[in-house]
C-alpha cells in the first residue's frame, strides 16, 4: 500500500502534460500559425516527447521537407532538417537525441488534420518526425501512432511548399516551422 501511495504522490508531482503546440510557419508557400492539439489520453509518450522538442527549441528552424499533394506535410527531423544546416542527402532519416518510442495505435482514423508520428518500416522507431494529412487515408489506420490533431490553421498546412516525385522530396528551399511552442 505505501508503495502504491508513493507511485501515486510521485506522478501528481511530476509535470503536467502540456494540451498542444502552435507552430509559426513561413516559406514560399506557407506563412502562419498551425494549433495542434495533441492527444495524451491515446498517445502518451508521443505527445511527451513532441512537448518536450518544443519547449527545448529542437523543432525551430526544422524544414517540412516531404510534402505530398492529396497526402501529407512531414516535418520533425531535428537532426538533418533544420533549414540552417539543411543536409538534403539526409534528411528524413534523423530523430533526436532522444530513444525511439514504441508503438502507441489507437483507432483513431487518418482523416484530414490529423497529426500522425513518422517511422521506418519498423513499428516501433518513430521519434522525433510527423506528419499532417492533407486528406483521410484510411491504409494508415492502425499501423501509425495518430499523436493529435489540427484545431486550426489547416489553411496554413494546405498551403505548405509542395515537394516532388514518388517521395514528396522538396526542391530548392522548403517551408519551415520557424518557432513551436507549447501551449496548454
Amino acid at each position: 500500500m505505501h508503495k502504491l501511495v508513493c507511485a501515486a504522490l510521485a506522478l501528481a508531482a511530476g509535470p503536467a502534460l502540456a494540451a498542444g503546440i502552435e507552430i509559426t510557419v513561413a516559406g514560399e508557400g506557407a506563412n502562419g500559425v498551425i494549433a495542434i492539439d495533441l492527444y495524451e489520453d491515446i498517445a502518451p509518450g508521443h505527445a511527451e516527447r513532441i512537448t518536450t522538442l518544443a519547449a527545448e527549441g529542437a523543432y525551430d528552424g526544422v524544414a517540412f521537407h516531404r510534402v505530398m499533394d492529396g497526402f501529407m506535410a512531414q516535418t520533425g527531423d531535428v537532426q538533418h532538417a533544420n533549414i540552417n544546416a539543411y543536409n538534403g542527402r539526409m534528411v528524413g532519416t534523423g530523430g533526436s537525441k532522444y530513444d525511439n518510442l514504441p508503438a502507441e495505435i489507437s483507432d483513431r482514423s487518418f482523416e484530414r488534420g490529423i497529426v500522425g508520428m513518422a517511422r521506418s518500416s519498423e513499428l516501433d522507431s518513430a521519434n522525433s518526425q510527423f506528419f499532417i494529412m492533407f486528406e483521410p487515408k484510411p491504409h494508415l489506420n492502425g499501423l501509425y501512432t495518430v499523436v493529435g490533431e489540427v484545431t486550426s490553421g489547416m489553411d496554413v498546412v494546405d498551403a505548405i511548399k509542395l515537394g516532388r516525385g514518388g517521395n514528396g522530396a522538396v526542391i530548392g528551399q522548403p517551408d519551415a516551422m520557424m518557432q513551436v511552442t507549447v501551449t496548454d
